[in-house]
């Protein structure tokens, strides 16, 4: 299977290199020629382009930081449209809007080809061991079709109906991570300031009932001071105010997700409109003149788990 690869970030630069690893044949497309010449380096070939990269290739995939950079590489100038036909594939592994991905597939679909929504879930550092989490919206077919390809980029892989729906997961599980975040930076501040070890509290959490993937990754950045997530605020806005829009499409009156598009706005106005997700604390730090750090914590998250083929998993019925 030859592969296409647009967008080589923080997440879709640990993909293409779990794709490279294992061998696949493989081309790439950034607008940061660096990267491209990284995996050039690394075996990889250059793509002149997404109708090229699309005409060269079995599957392309995208992974890009906003539903509007997604649609200018497949519908806009030179864009996989252009070369989309019968026995091509376009996976979109950005985490978008699912009215979009659908708008987009449907284009897709009139040139003869196949399209899947395939965000992954679980955290840079599992992005680069190939023991992420993917879901992926299309019909059977178009799924056992690319499983092989899934069960390299990822661990777990959850086909979660017809496409879009895996989209509208994906938003929904980052406004679930969102808000462990912020309660985890309430907690922390308001352990700190009742004079509770640092250290003792994120072991007491993680024991617990309180504890979560969210604090086992990210409190530790925080704790150690990095800060440094590789997840910036604009991508978690992005997201949240995704699941918003779900929310108010249905007819759901939330409470709390108003409340977090507004503190995560706030940080951005802080420390910058890319600053890194977990420095949200600092809000809280900056009003109580705490800091919340502790000695023995890592600064940069490191999968350690055996990097496995992966497989689908099912929901129980």
């Amino acid at each position: 299977m030859r592969v296409g690869f647009i967008g080589l970030g923080n997440v879709g630069g640990k993909l293409a290199g779990s794709l490279l690893r294992n061998g696949v044949d493989l081309t790439v497309a950034d607008l940061d020629s660096g990267r491209v010449a990284e995996f050039v380096a690394r075996g990889a070939k250059a793509g002149a382009g997404p109708a090229a990269l699309m005409e060269e290739s079995d599957v392309v995939i995208t992974c890009l930081p906003s539903p509007a950079a997604s649609a200018a590489v497949v519908e806009g100038p030179g864009g996989l449209i252009e070369a989309m036909g019968p026995g091509k594939t376009w996976l979109e592994m950005s985490t978008t809007d699912a009215e979009e991905v659908k708008r987009l597939a449907a284009k897709v679909a009139a040139k003869g080809g196949r399209a899947a929504d395939v965000p992954v879930s679980g955290g840079c550092h599992r992005a680069a061991t190939g023991n992420i989490s993917i879901f992926a919206g299309c019909d059977r077919e178009t799924f056992e079709a690319v499983l092989p390809l899934l069960t390299i980029l990822g661990r777990r892989v959850l086909h979660t109906g017809p496409l879009g729906s895996a989209s509208v997961l994906k938003v929904m599980t980052n406004y679930l991570a969102t808000a462990n975040l912020l309660t985890l930076c309430e907690a922390f501040v308001t352990m700190k300031a009742a004079g509770m070890d640092m250290a003792t509290t994120y072991e007491a959490i993680r024991i617990s009932s309180g504890t979560s993937f969210v604090h086992e990754t990210e409190s530790q950045l925080i704790l150690s001071g990095a800060r440094d997530v590789n997840f910036t605020m604009d991508l978690v806005q992005k997201d949240i105010g995704l699941f918003q829009k779900l929310a108010e499409a249905a007819g759901v009156p939330l409470e709390l997700s108003p409340k977090l598009i507004e503190i995560i706005a706030d940080g951005q106005r802080r420390y910058g409109e890319r600053a890194q997700s977990d420095k949200i604390i600092e809000r809280l730090e900056e009003a109580t003149g705490l800091q919340v750090l502790a000695p023995g914590f890592p600064s940069e998250l490191i999968d350690d788990e055996p990097e496995e083929r992966g497989q689908e998993v099912r929901p129980p019925r």
